[in-house]
């Protein structure tokens, strides 16, 4: 018979409370069943959350004493709700004894039931089966026998497209030669009228596909020609605007160039005449000067 422990059985190993044959059978349990194993690892942890818990201190409200007169303690709100609260606990605890209710806390989930617990045998998955270890002349074997089975995979397809290919060729070849011979023997019934018409219809059609060809090909070449002479005009008046342009920049720094060397000139004029030809000068007779330009 299976053993698997109940929630009393537990708390007393979490706790180090089992002994002797109990504890040993507990580890048994706990060493061959890996439910079993996370079930004690969220137990632990459990543990230690609530360790990590602080317990806060209850500071009792002052009591003052006044005029008033006194109250019996049993019949303040607060320990009226106090004790209806002990009292339905105390209810829920007798009911649950009197019907066997048990409350138990595994995995992610939360368990209430009713009666003894009933233990469900372990279910021990097999070992799976070990593959045998294979050699290398074993692998190059099972390598070589699936190269082979491809090889003749692919040459079966092969003969195959190649059977369908001959019998497309025949049919083809013998559905053009049944359309020839009927051509020939049309031909052949048909009367010299017959041919001669056939002939000028021929001459024809080729009359008429040369001159479209023909007509087709001055349109397009009109075209081409008048959209050459169009884009030849547009560069001509874009080289133009550039050329007129380049002009008028040249003619501008000509005519700045002549201003600033005509400011020069009569600076230095009007310094040889302050210098040389004043009428304070000794002895000297006015000189008259004149610039071209």
């Amino acid at each position: 018979m299976s053993y698997k422990p109940d929630q009393h059985a537990w708390m007393a190993y979490l706790y180090d409370e089992l002994e002797g044959a109990e504890k040993a059978r507990m580890e048994d349990y706990i060493r061959t069943n890996p439910e079993a194993r996370q079930e004690l690892d969220h137990y632990r942890h459990l543990r230690q959350l609530m360790g990590t818990v602080e317990d806060k201190e209850v500071i009792a409200p002052p009591i003052v004493l006044g005029d008033s007169a006194p109250r019996i303690v049993w019949n303040t709100p607060a320990l009226r709700v106090v004790a209806g609260i002990a009292a339905s606990v105390l209810i829920l605890m007798l009911a649950g004894r009197l019907t066997g209710l048990q409350a138990g806390f595994s995995g992610n989930e939360f368990r209430i039931s009713f009666g003894p617990p009933t233990s469900v045998p372990a279910v021990v998955p097999a070992p799976a089966a070990t593959a045998p270890a294979l050699s290398a002349n074993d692998v190059q074997q099972m390598i070589d026998a699936s190269l082979t089975r491809n090889t003749q995979t692919l040459q079966a397809g092969w003969q195959e497209n190649q059977h369908a290919l001959d019998a497309s060729i025949r049919r083809s070849l013998a559905s053009n030669s049944g359309r020839i011979n009927a051509l020939v023997k049309e031909a052949s019934t048909a009367s010299q009228q017959q041919v001669q018409d056939f002939i000028a219809q021929m001459q024809t059609e080729n009359q008429r596909v040369v001159k479209d060809y023909f007509q087709l090909s001055a349109t397009q070449q009109k075209d081409y020609i008048e959209n050459l002479l169009v884009d030849f005009s547009k560069y001509l008046q874009q080289q133009r605007a550039s050329d007129l342009q380049v002009v008028q920049s040249r003619l501008y720094a000509l005519e700045q160039n002549t201003g600033v060397f005509q400011q020069e000139t009569e600076q230095i004029l009007s310094s040889i005449i302050t210098s040389v030809g004043g009428p304070n000068s000794p002895g000297g007779q006015p000189v008259a000067v004149q610039a071209k330009y």
